[in-house]
């Protein structure tokens, strides 16, 4: 794993701006950086990323069933009660779900070791499925790249199929909702708004602020239709905890991503997988926080939390890193396995999973160790014979 300096694109903003990348400057702050690149052998990806990112997937969806059957488990992580019923009678029926990313620690030697799920409203997806792609083949076409460089990207034609197969499980109308005045939710909504028409599946767009309540308790749009299918880009969490959220086990709407993802879109499941599979190479020791110190080599998360808000580290020299946010309530504590340093850079990868199939990543980077919502979107290529010269190794 190395981090490879790259002449940008001349026409790379022109280009973002043709297919709707308008969240590549955020704040006036660059997130798509493509004056540099991480390149990885073909092994690392396979043995290191790709496959135990399989692995892990499976092992937390083998935790689901246990979870919803368990009231215990169930106020462990903080699920509100009246949900309970619902989140176990989505996941009895299976209703489909569509992706899901996780977060990895990776120096390019070593096992990747496993951060945290983002299973219910992942973001970065779009540039790391279209964009980065792009920008290799301009690269390769442009000779700074070599013609046998490659990517771990099959995240568009997984996404498309994946809609293609789930279908007929979605009741229509199939609606996509993000918040109106995040630029990158409503993004990332358009690309899977392609990828479902591309799969034969049409769905409309709504703000997430526009969605009503009939008298009957149905969820609708602004026309009074009553929506079958609601793909939101907002967190199960924070539906819960509004008042439109108790008539969700009543309404007859059907989420995507469903709602048994509340069990895997919570922190808690990080020391769930932990005690069951104490010491896999993968996983970081985890347990949930009782309050009190936090012991230096550990890292306090909140069981909700998003964009590495309101986390706290107490680094083994006794220091103290935190970030703000919003996030309170219970929390995890997680051993401490520090993002490697890359040019005074801090990598993490977003591994993603497309139904049950691993089969892409996108790297996101700091100034910090803890990853923020103003990381940037670096891409990344595959080069088993890479260059010797600008090399910056870990």
């Amino acid at each position: 794993m190395q981090r490879l300096s790259i002449v940008e694109r001349g026409d790379w903003r022109a280009q973002a701006a043709a297919c709707g990348f308008d969240f590549h400057t955020i704040d006036g702050a660059p997130y798509w950086d493509e004056t540099a690149y991480y390149a990885f052998t073909l092994r690392q990806i396979e043995d290191d990323i790709e496959d135990p990112s399989a692995e892990l997937h499976a092992m937390a969806m083998d935790l689901v069933d246990e979870v919803v059957g368990s009231e215990e488990l169930l106020s462990r992580l903080a699920i509100p009660e009246y949900t309970w019923n619902w989140i176990a009678e989505s996941w009895r029926q299976r209703q489909p779900h569509l992706y899901g990313r996780l977060d990895l620690a990776y120096d390019g030697n070593g096992p990747a070791k496993l951060y945290e799920l983002n299973y219910d409203t992942p973001t970065s997806l779009f540039e790391a499925a279209f964009f980065q792609w792009q920008w290799l083949e301009d690269q390769r076409q442009a000779g700074r790249l070599p013609e046998y460089a490659d990517q771990f990207n099959a995240l568009h034609e997984a996404l498309v199929a994946r809609f293609a197969e789930i279908a007929p499980r979605l009741p229509p109308p199939l609606m996509f909702a993000s918040v109106h005045a995040s630029g990158e939710d409503r993004g990332t909504v358009e690309y899977l708004r392609d990828c479902a028409a591309q799969a034969g599946l049409q769905g409309e767009a709504i703000d997430i602020e526009e969605i009503g309540l009939s008298d009957d308790g149905r969820f609708t749009d602004l026309d009074d239709v009553v929506i079958g299918t609601l793909f939101k880009l907002y967190p199960l969490e924070d539906l819960f905890a509004e008042s439109f959220g108790k008539a969700l086990p009543g309404s007859g709407l059907q989420l995507l991503e469903p709602a048994w993802k509340a069990v895997l879109s919570n922190k808690g499941i990080l020391p769930l997988l932990w005690q069951r599979h104490q010491g896999h190479p993968n996983l970081l020791a985890a347990h949930f926080d009782e309050g009190g110190a936090l012991p230096a080599g550990w890292v306090r998360k909140p069981l909700h939390s998003r964009e590495g808000a309101n986390i706290t580290l107490h680094l083994p020299d006794g220091s103290l890193q935190e970030s703000d946010g919003p996030y309170a309530g219970p929390c995890i504590r997680q051993a401490m396995h520090l993002l490697p340093a890359f040019a005074g850079r801090y990598p993490l990868i977003g591994s993603w999973v497309i139904g049950d199939a691993a089969c892409g990543m996108g790297i996101r980077e700091d100034e910090g160790r803890i990853t923020r919502d103003s990381a940037r979107f670096v891409p990344h290529a595959i080069l088993d014979a890479p260059p010797s010269q600008g090399v910056i190794y870990a």
